[in-house]
C-alpha cells in the first residue's frame, strides 16, 4: 500500500493576468479554465490529485505551502471541499520553488516518521481538461517511484504546436513496464526554429512542473546538488512555529531563517541535474489537455468558444467580431467589428490586448508597480478573513465602503488616526463596540465611530452582515489601523 502525500505549491501572482488576477488575489484562486465548473484553479488541483485514491493508494495530510498572506483565501477555498484534510505550510515570502518543496518534504518526513511517503507535488494554477488520463498517469509516476529506488518521476506534457513559453524535456530509450521513459536532459524555452524542430523530433515533450518523488530522495538530491538550500531550509524548519485555525494546521517556518534560504526553482536546484546521476529520473507522457494558463491567450484556448471563436465571461455582447476573449466582471461589455483581441473588464481597470502580445501584460504590471498604483496589487473589492469590503466611492476626504462580514466572523478590536467612521446597516444584524458601549444594531439603523475611538464589528448571526461605512478625515488608507485584538492574528 503506497502513501502519498498531495503537495500544492500555492504561490506565484499570476501578474500575465491582470487586472483579473492581483497579487492580493493571484489566479489560482479564480475560476479561469473555461468550462461549467466553479471551482478556482486551486481546489481543481486538490481535486485531481485526490482522484488518484486507489485500493493500492492511500493519501495523506494535503499539504499546501502558500504565501502568508493568502492563508485564509486557501483556508475559505479548503472549506468548500469538505472533505480535504489539510496542513498549511506559510512562506513568509517567496523563495521560489525549491524551498517550498523542501519545507513540505520536511512536514511529510515529520508527520510520517519512518514510513517516507510518496509526494505528488503540482502548481495550483494549471487546468487539465481530461481527468481520466491524468490519474492514469499519475498513478503509473506512483508505481515508478515504489519500483526504483532514489527515482524521481516528472509529467511529461505531449506538444501541440512549437510552444517557445515552456522548457522542454527529452526522453530517451524505450517504454517501461509502468510507461515511463527515461530522461535524457531538461533544456530550456527555445526559439521558434529551435520549438518546430522539438515538435518535428517527437522526443522532446513541455515541462509540466509537476513530480512524483519520495520525501526522502528531495531531501537527499537537494543535500547533494544544493547544499546550501537544504542547510537554510532545516534551519527554516527547525524554527517553526504551528497554530490551528478552523481545524486546520498553520506551520510558519523561521520568518529570519525562511527568508536567508537561496532563491531557486525545483528544476534549476535538482532536477536538471539528476539525469546520469544516482537519483534516476523518470517520465510519463501525459496527454490530457493540460495548460498551465500562463497568459490570457491561454485562457481564450482553453475556453468555450462559440461558431465565431469568441470567449466570453459575464455580461459580454460582440457583434461582427472574431477569435477574441471578452471577460466582464462588473458591467455590460460591448465589442464590434474586432478579431484577435483580449478585453478584460473589471470594477477599477480594463485590459485590451491583441492576442498575440498578451505575454506583454507582465510588463504593463511592471509599470503599475513603479508608479506604486494600488491596482496593481487589490481588486476594488477586497477578500478579508471576515468577510469583504468594496470601495464604491472615494474623494479627498472621504472614502464610502460596502462591507460584508460571515456569520460567526468579527473586525479586530481597532482604533483610527485620522478618520472617523459612520456605519449603516443594510441586512443582518451588526453587535457594534464603540468605546465602552456594546450595542446591537438592525437594518436601516446606524451609528458614528468618532475619530481615535476604539471600536469593533461582529455578525454574532447565522446570516451574513452587510452595512455602508462611510470614512472622514484627513488620512484615508487601509494602514490607519491600530488592532488591539484580533482572531486572525494581525494584532
Amino acid at each position: 500500500m503506497a502513501l502519498v502525500i498531495p503537495v500544492i505549491l500555492c504561490g506565484g501572482s499570476g501578474t500575465r493576468l491582470w487586472p483579473l488576477s492581483r497579487s492580493g488575489f493571484p489566479k489560482q484562486f479564480l475560476a479561469l479554465s473555461g468550462d461549467s465548473s466553479s471551482q478556482s484553479l486551486f481546489q481543481q488541483a486538490v481535486q485531481r490529485i485526490h482522484s488518484v485514491a486507489s485500493a493500492s493508494i492511500t493519501l495523506g495530510e494535503t499539504l499546501v505551502v502558500t504565501n502568508e498572506e493568502h492563508r485564509f483565501l486557501v483556508l475559505d477555498q479548503l472549506r468548500e471541499l469538505h472533505s480535504v484534510n489539510a496542513t498549511l505550510l506559510l512562506e513568509p515570502s517567496g523563495r521560489n520553488t525549491a524551498p517550498a518543496l523542501s519545507m513540505a518534504a520536511l512536514c511529510a518526513a515529520h508527520l510520517y516518521q519512518g514510513q517516507d511517503p510518496i509526494l505528488v507535488i503540482t502548481p495550483a494554477d494549471q487546468t487539465i481538461q481530461k481527468q481520466a488520463a491524468f490519474t492514469k498517469a499519475l498513478q503509473e509516476s506512483i508505481k515508478v517511484i515504489e519500483t526504483i529506488d532514489h527515482a524521481i518521476c516528472t509529467l511529461g506534457i505531449t506538444p501541440t504546436s512549437p510552444e517557445t513559453g515552456y522548457g522542454y524535456i527529452q526522453r530517451g530509450g524505450s517504454k517501461g513496464e509502468n510507461n515511463d521513459y527515461s530522461v535524457e536532459k531538461f533544456v530550456e524555452k527555445p526559439d521558434a526554429k529551435i520549438a518546430q524542430e522539438y515538435l518535428g523530433a517527437g522526443s522532446y515533450l513541455w515541462n509540466s512542473g509537476m513530480f512524483v518523488l519520495r520525501a526522502s530522495t528531495w531531501l537527499a538530491a537537494l543535500q547533494e546538488f544544493r547544499a546550501d538550500i537544504f542547510e537554510a531550509s532545516e534551519n527554516a524548519w527547525r524554527t517553526k512555529t504551528e497554530d490551528v485555525s478552523g481545524g486546520v494546521d498553520f506551520i510558519r517556518p523561521g520568518k529570519n531563517e525562511f527568508e536567508c534560504i537561496p532563491s531557486e526553482s525545483i528544476d534549476y536546484a535538482v532536477i536538471e541535474k539528476c539525469p546520469h546521476s544516482r537519483f534516476p529520473i523518470k517520465m510519463i507522457e501525459l496527454d490530457a489537455g493540460w495548460n498551465d494558463l500562463g497568459a490570457w491567450d491561454a485562457v481564450w484556448q482553453v475556453g468555450k468558444q462559440d461558431q465565431d471563436g469568441n470567449v466570453t465571461s459575464g455580461d459580454a455582447l460582440l457583434i461582427n467580431s472574431k477569435n477574441s476573449l471578452v471577460h466582464a466582471n462588473s458591467r455590460l461589455v460591448t465589442v464590434a467589428g474586432v478579431e484577435n483581441l483580449i478585453i478584460v473588464e473589471t470594477a477599477d481597470a480594463v485590459l485590451v490586448a491583441d492576442r498575440k502580445n498578451s505575454q506583454e501584460v507582465k510588463n504593463i504590471v511592471s509599470r503599475l508597480e513603479s508608479q506604486k498604483r494600488g491596482e496593481k496589487r487589490l481588486h476594488r473589492k477586497v477578500a478579508r478573513p471576515w468577510g469583504w469590503y468594496d470601495s464604491v466611492d472615494e474623494g479627498e476626504r472621504f472614502k464610502v465602503k460596502r462591507i460584508q462580514v460571515k456569520p460567526g466572523a468579527s473586525l479586530s478590536l481597532q482604533m483610527h488616526h485620522h478618520r472617523a467612521e459612520h456605519w449603516i446597516v443594510v441586512s443582518g444584524v451588526a453587535e457594534i463596540t464603540n468605546g465602552d458601549q456594546v450595542i446591537t444594531l438592525t437594518e436601516n439603523q446606524s451609528t458614528f465611530i468618532p475619530q481615535g475611538q476604539t471600536h469593533r464589528l461582529a455578525n454574532r448571526g447565522t446570516e451574513p452582515l452587510e452595512i455602508i461605512e462611510v470614512q472622514s478625515g484627513s488620512y484615508l488608507g487601509e494602514d490607519d489601523i491600530v488592532r488591539f485584538e484580533d482572531a486572525y492574528g494581525r494584532s
